[in-house]
């Protein structure tokens, strides 16, 4: 271990590297800088004015329920008993609203990057009701074109860190991605037409009888999850789950 030597009552005495850091440069709140006693970690006033999705909740996709409803122990949404979903489960940290809107658009398009870090963790928090652990996790792929453009797939560094945790390992090869004009503010319908065929499995043997957990940034309507999904179930995946940082909450 690598120490710093301090003169204390006449003595030189060892003090860990790591202590000397934390004193020189203490941990700070990515978002406003305040003081937090673990590197990455939101402060108390920022933690607090995110939207975090508890329960009630739709069992399957995770959609919000008001709190004061009694809905039982799996409970279903309109939209999962209406259209099932691809995806056996998704889960999503918080509601996609002007707080997390400030965090996710510099993260994702600003290189904020750092954010990664307490993003990932609400995503393992919002996750702690997962089914089964998966055999892999996938980031979302970006395509070529925009990978070069934006220099990294925020996906992959969410994905990163949850896969560490649950001790898996995590495929960016098995799928790739076509370019399409990005969806902006198309509708539930548009977007399923224009993400359709956009992925292709291009090694099947690393996905058959696999379960696999996808992790994305942010779920606008599901069609990117859907359409992922759907594709790895039929190279012969088990089962597909999700978990993306925010989605975005309309009332039913």
């Amino acid at each position: 271990m690598v120490k710093n030597l301090i003169l204390r009552a006449g003595r030189l005495i060892s003090i860990p590297a790591h202590f000397t850091a934390e004193f020189l440069f203490p941990s700070s709140c990515p978002l406003c800088g305040a003081r937090v006693s673990t590197d990455g970690e939101l402060c108390a006033d920022c933690w607090v004015g995110f939207n975090w999705i508890g329960n009630p909740k739709c069992s399957v996709c995770g959609y919000p329920f008001p709190a004061n409803l009694d809905l039982g122990t799996h409970p279903i949404c309109p939209h999962c008993y209406q259209m099932p979903s691809r995806l056996k489960w998704i889960r999503c940290a918080c509601v996609y609203d002007d707080v997390s809107r400030s965090a996710m658009l510099p993260f994702k398009h600003g290189g904020r990057i750092q954010y990664a870090r307490f993003m990932s963790r609400a995503i393992m928090w919002a996750m702690r009701d997962i089914p089964e652990y998966p055999d892999l996790v996938m980031p979302v792929p970006l395509a070529w074109r925009r990978l070069f453009h934006r220099g990294y797939n925020q996906a992959t560094l969410l994905a990163r860190p949850i896969a560490r945790a649950l001790g898996v390992r995590m495929d960016l090869t098995s799928v790739r991605r076509r370019y399409r004009p990005d969806m902006g503010h198309k509708t539930a319908s548009q977007r399923s037409e224009n993400i359709r065929g956009v992925f292709s499995v291009v090694a099947p043997d690393k996905i058959r009888g696999r379960s696999i957990l996808l992790i994305d940034d942010v779920m606008t309507t599901g069609a990117t999850l859907n359409e992922l999904a759907r594709v790895l179930k039929r190279a012969g995946a088990r089962a597909v789950y999700g978990a993306t940082f925010c989605r975005v909450v309309h009332a039913i």
